[in-house]
Order: C-alpha cells, then sequence, then structure tokens
C-alpha cells in the first residue's frame, strides 16, 4: 500500500556506516516505480528499503509503496538483516558480524548456523562471536536449528550413542541414526566417516572437555551412563605423502592402455586428475569459498568423500575378489 514517506522512521537499521550517496542517486534517475520497501507495522521503521526511501524523497515523492511486517522488534531486525544480505545492496561484513552480535543476544536458542544463514558469515564466525558477547548455556542447554529442531549444544552424548548404533548395525541410513541420537544427519555423517577411519566419535576437542566435565567418572561409562566406544584398531592407510607423488602415480595410470581405451577409464583418469592438487592449491580454494556457500559447499564436499570411500571399498574388495 501506499505510505506517507513523513510517517516512516530510519532508525535501527543494521547499515552502520550509513546510506550510499551514489546508489540513491541511481536509484533517483531510475524511470521505473520503485520496488516497494518492507515497514514494521508497530513501529512504522523501515526493515528493508532505506536507500529506496531516500531515493523518492530526492525525486520529490511524498508516497512509498510499502509492505508491512507485524512481528516483534527482534524479528524485525533478523528481517531486516536477511533482506539485506541476500538481495539489493549487501550488508558490509563489519555490519553482518554486529548484527550477528545483537541476533545471538536476542535469539540465543539459535544455533550458530541458523544465525549464519541469516546474516551471511561463517558459522565459525557466529560461535566466536556468541563466546564473546554472551555466556555459553550448559551441556543441559539446546538450541534451534536452522530445520527448525531442538538439539542440545553438547552432543558428545549423542555422538556416542550414535557410534554404538554404527559400529552394531552399519547398514543404518543417517537420518535413522540422527533421529535416533538426537544428532543432526550431519553430525551422524561425521561420526561414520570417523569410524570408518579408525577414529573415535568425538573430535579430540571434545574428548577434552568430556574428560574435564568428569574427572571422577570410571572410563568405561560417559554422560548419562553410555558407554564409551574402544577405540577401533587404526586402519593401514596409504601413503598419501605429497602431490608430486600422486601426480607420479597418475600419470602410470594414464599410460595404462586399459584406462586410456575405455570411456569409464578415461572418466576414471579425469576425477583422479581433478583431485590432484598441490596442498597450497587446495588452501587457496578453501580460503575463497564465500562465506554464504560455505555450508553448501561443506555438505557436498561430505558426500564427495562418502562415496569415494565407498569406491575405495569397493574397488579394493570387489575387484580383488574378482581378480
Amino acid at each position: 500500500m501506499e505510505v506517507e514517506i513523513g510517517s516512516l522512521s530510519l532508525s535501527g537499521s543494521p547499515r552502520l556506516a550509513g546510506e550510499r550517496t551514489e546508489h540513491i542517486q541511481v536509484l533517483a534517475a531510475a524511470q521505473n516505480p520503485l520496488p516497494p520497501i518492507t515497514v514494521h507495522r508497530s513501529t512504522m521503521r523501515v526493515i528493508d528499503g532505506y536507500h529506496r526511501l531516500k531515493a523518492a524523497r530526492l525525486r520529490g515523492e511524498n508516497t512509498i509503496a510499502a509492505r508491512f511486517f507485524d512481528g516483534d522488534e527482534a524479528a524485525a531486525f533478523v528481517l531486516a538483516v536477511q533482506l539485506n544480505v541476500h538481495h539489493g545492496l549487501p550488508l558490509a561484513l563489519a555490519d553482518r558480524k554486529r548484527a550477528a552480535e545483537r541476533i545471538v543476544v536476542s535469539h540465543p536458542q539459535w544455533s550458530d548456523r541458523r544465525v549464519a544463514s541469516v546474516t551471511g558469515i561463517a558459522p565459525g564466525t557466529v560461535g566466536e562471536i556468541r563466546r564473546r558477547v554472551v555466556q555459553l548455556p550448559g551441556p543441559e542447554g539446546r538450541r534451534l536449528g536452522q530445520d527448525g529442531r531442538l538439539r542440545p549444544v553438547d552432543g558428545s552424548t549423542g555422538r556416542i550413542l550414535a557410534g554404538e548404533l554404527l559400529t552394531e548395525n552399519p547398514e543404518l541410513s543417517l537420518r535413522q541414526v540422527a533421529r535416533a541420537a538426537g544428532i543432526s544427519p550431519e553430525t551422524a555423517r561425521d561420526v561414520r566417516n570417523r569410524l570408518r577411519n579408525g577414529e573415535d566419535p568425538l573430535p579430540r576437542q571434545r574428548r577434552r572437555k568430556q574428560a574435564e566435565a568428569e574427572p571422577g567418572e570410571p572410563p568405561g561409562r560417559g554422560e548419562f551412563g553410555a558407554l564409551r566406544l574402544a577405540r577401533p584398531a587404526p586402519r593401514t592407510r596409504p601413503d598419501m605423502a605429497s602431490a608430486p607423488d600422486r601426480a607420479v602415480l597418475i600419470k602410470r595410470l594414464k599410460a595404462d592402455p586399459a584406462l586410456r581405451f575405455t570411456e569409464t577409464g578415461r572418466n576414471l583418469l579425469r576425477l583422479l586428475v581433478l583431485h590432484s592438487l598441490r596442498k597450497e592449491e587446495w588452501e587457496a580454494i578453501v580460503s575463497n569459498v564465500p562465506p554464504h556457500c560455505s555450508d553448501i559447499v561443506a555438505d557436498l564436499a561430505r558426500q564427495f568423500a562418502d562415496l569415494w570411500s565407498d569406491f575405495a571399498e569397493r574397488v579394493r574388495d570387489d575387484v580383488a575378489q574378482i581378480g
């Protein structure tokens, strides 16, 4: 609906650096009508459309098209951040970090990933901000994830239970394990990968924290009486020495006629070549993944790692039996 420009407030914007004059001038010079802004109905504060409102004033207009939002002020701020991160003139990194500080205080039950999805920064950065600005809840604390489910902040018990379930029945799906252990499917995948690699279900840091939290507990049992898993004997793993060594092996495979002259062989060689980057090339790729893509990239990488792991087992076992 059309709203009187004089009735609107620009206070509380997540843009701490203020307006971009050149952007306002570009919007004002455009011939097309400006897209509707978003306004918090109870306070008449502009949630999204700061520069559009300024441009309308510069045009000499008295009204502007607006949509109303009826949530509380905390929800209005979250919406303002979300809208200004994902379209229009994006928020600067400093603005997004400051917004995350405010959101972890107003929504302490939200997970780091959920706050990160709103603010467009990495979940690890949100975790650092949370540790700095709020007191972390104890192990009994729970947070609301992106999927709308509450999960414990300390997932140690769930990881241990997931490890037991996967050890007893490796055929269980990740969703079945996650549901039974009260953890996310991603955590269940991490536990499965750790077991396959001969590692403990708990990352080293969590094992240390758990040991500090339970100094007098018998070593055989963890919190809530869950049996701790005995660490499996580590597998014999191939020498992953260096990229040059891998390049030599791939070069040798590329010279093999059994691979060179078949379509499936050439597909395999192309896949292997893609993974033969030097360490510094991998580091360059990691450091240049955009923060808003990090979750998707990490999830795909884990899925591809699972595919390669299954592929390795089948090549080692099935093909060896055929030979």
